[in-house]
């Protein structure tokens, strides 16, 4: 059964995934885990000063961030966001698994997975688009209801977006997953711009371009 963070990478790269696999990759490095700390600690963040902002792996100025975090307060979901009814919450679907950061507590439930990054000017990234389908496809399984929608935290920047469940969405998530069951081999290469930055590009044997070939010089 694929994991929510497979199907992730899948929909940014079905080779990436093959390769992340052979090399039976263990989990996301530490620096991961103390940025998705944050999420847990949104009350005493707000209050803290400026020395103490700084010391932590936030990617806004502390005066930004506080703002942020003023920002999020002001929505329904602060004080669930603050005090979730779950958190650590490993969760089996009919056709994925994975570990839902936080469940808040609602008619009905809201999952939300944490991440390290920043998120796009509008909305989330696709990969986590397919991620939170995922998420909210087996909570509904486990609780034998509809979940509307998931949360995507990205505690860095104090920021948090919402992922409804839409037809789009869910087609987009049906796909990959059908991608991900499918795979018995290497998937066929992008060679795209997305493999500049791909740790296995030298073993996927793609054709990336230096900075000066795309310059002409």
């Amino acid at each position: 059964m694929p994991t929510f963070s497979e199907l992730s990478r899948a929909a940014y790269c079905p080779r990436q995934l093959y390769y992340a696999r052979k090399h039976d990759e263990e989990g996301p490095p530490a620096s991961v885990a103390e940025i998705q700390q944050l999420a847990t600690r949104y009350r005493e963040l707000r209050e803290a000063d400026d020395e103490a902002l700084a010391a932590l792996p936030i990617e806004r100025s502390p005066a930004a961030y506080r703002e942020a975090l003023d920002s999020l307060s002001r929505r329904s979901e602060w004080e669930d966001l603050c005090a979730p009814a779950e958190t650590d919450y490993y969760v089996e679907g009919k056709d994925c698994a994975g570990m839902l950061h936080k469940i808040l507590a609602g008619d009905p439930p809201t999952p939300t997975l944490i991440s390290p990054g920043e998120p796009p000017d509008e909305g989330v990234w696709k990969p986590q688009t397919v991620r939170a389908v995922a998420a909210a496809k087996a909570l509904a399984w486990e609780r034998e209801r509809e979940i509307p929608r998931t949360l995507i935290e990205y505690p860095a920047v104090g920021v948090v977006r919402a992922v409804p469940l839409t037809t789009r969405r869910t087609a987009t998530y049906r796909r990959v997953l059908r991608t991900v069951r499918a795979m018995d081999g290497p998937p066929p290469r992008v060679n795209d711009d997305r493999c500049e930055s791909c740790e296995y590009r030298t073993e996927c044997g793609v054709s990336t371009r230096s900075l000066k070939s795309l310059l002409g010089l």
